[in-house]
């Protein structure tokens, strides 16, 4: 139960049948009497289990420069970027007061945006719900605010222009990748590859992040790389102080701490048709432009040809064509091909050859900056029965509001590692 006595809130989350005592009426679970039943208290507290339940899901942001949200001033928010002092190799001359320097400080200025997202409920539902229906549609809102603001930032970083590529390696052999098309399963992060991108890091004096530089890594790239590594690899439950573990954190290697993620970010194949990005080529095929495959799609007749990859060769998809009959799809290619069945055709945006590819953000401090969640980013919206067009008070919703933004400010302190996986084949983007 919420008391509210000399100030002290003790707060918890209500189940069906319990009754809170809020201003302006009374509240049970689920069920709203009165549209200001919603007290400032439990506003604040929804607010707060909103902003909880989404950090958790806030990986990318967090080691960013943090800046508040702009009020009153527009939609402009401000990055500082510092330039570095050159060395002062002058000698000095006795009693005489040299030229002295100046901090260079540069500002970095970006429009915010907002994004935003609300679950209605009928009355019936509030009525009958077991569970408290607020509670439920805060923690799955929640979940989604996260994950949005994270892809915010994590579309930012990956946009920058300081770039590795896993080399392949195929039976005792390494080959340089210089494009992402050029990346396969063999192309995999491996320790050296850490070593190589924390001393290129190094080399242009980024500084580290609490004594470490950070990656943030795939669990796909993050088990291909633990399996290499082997006691190299040093898990956090052998950390000295474990209290200063990062949200993520899974380890360090080469004096890298890596946090894990699901977002971090995955190229795939282009969808071609219904959703698929890669296709199997069902018959052979002799120097056609007609050629079937095994998935289900839909017909399509394609105004700007759809570009692919048949074999790691590029080409193009003009229509698709599905017989009413057997349901077998049959893609019209822009140029001829020589195909036999099980051979692949994919869209284009990774591999050539169909792999997906991974992205480790290696990062130093200041590389970025950030909006912060709290003080106005985030916000948790209720509106209670009879609100806006309602007459018959039928319904009511739960949503979020945020206000985002997310700039790279010092390319160099960024590197993005681009990597195949043992599990490239089947992984869709993100």
């Amino acid at each position: 139960m919420i008391k509210n006595e000399k100030r002290t809130l003790n707060l918890t989350l209500f189940s069906a049948g319990d009754v809170m005592n809020t201003t302006g009426g009374t509240v049970e679970a689920g069920v709203v009497t009165n549209e200001n039943a919603l007290s400032p208290e439990m506003k604040t507290f929804y607010d707060k289990t909103l902003i909880t339940l989404a950090g958790a899901n806030l990986v990318h942001e967090q080691f960013g420069q943090r800046r508040p949200i702009p009020r009153n001033g527009g939609k402009t928010v401000e990055f500082r970027r510092f330039s570095k002092l050159p060395k002062a190799l002058t000698a000095i001359t006795e009693g005489v007061t040299p030229a002295g320097n100046k901090l260079n400080v540069s500002a970095v200025s970006c429009t915010v945006d907002q994004y935003g997202d609300y679950i209605e409920q009928t009355d019936m539902l509030e009525l009958t719900a077991v569970d408290n229906t607020i509670v439920e549609a805060t923690r799955e809102l929640a979940s989604q605010a996260g994950l949005t603001l994270d892809t915010v930032v994590r579309n930012e970083l990956i946009g920058g222009t300081n770039v590795m590529y896993a080399p392949k390696v195929s039976g005792g052999t390494e080959t340089e990748i210089t494009l992402r098309a050029d990346i396969t399963a063999d192309c995999r992060l491996r320790v050296k590859d850490v070593f190589k991108a924390a001393a290129e890091l190094k080399a242009v004096n980024a500084p580290k992040i609490g004594g470490s530089y950070v990656a943030i890594i795939h669990p796909y790239v993050a088990y291909d790389l633990m399996q290499e590594a082997g006691e190299q690899w040093i898990g956090i439950q052998k950390y000295a102080d474990p209290e200063k573990i990062l949200k993520g954190e899974i380890g360090t290697l080469a004096g890298v701490r890596f946090v894990e993620s699901t977002e971090a970010k995955i190229f795939a194949p282009a969808e071609i048709n219904n959703g698929l990005g890669r296709l199997t080529v069902a018959a052979d095929v002799s120097a056609g432009t007609s050629v079937t495959v095994e998935e289900t799609l839909t017909d399509a007749s394609y105004t700007t040809p759809v570009p692919v990859y048949v074999n790691g060769v590029a080409n193009t998809v003009t229509a698709v064509s599905v017989n009413a009959d057997t349901g077998v799809a049959t893609l019209t290619l822009g140029s001829a091909v020589t195909v036999e069945a099980g051979d692949m055709i994919c869209g284009r945006g990774a591999g050539k050859d169909g792999s997906a590819v991974f992205c480790t953000l290696f990062i130093g401090e200041n590389a970025y900056g950030v909006t912060d969640i709290e003080g106005g980013g985030l916000e948790h919206i209720v509106k209670q029965r009879g609100y806006g067009n309602d007459p018959l008070n039928q319904r009511s919703s739960v949503g979020w509001k945020a206000t985002k933004v997310a700039k790279r400010l010092l390319e160099e302190y960024l590197i993005r590692y681009e990597s195949g996986s043992e599990f490239s084949k089947t992984a869709e983007a993100n």
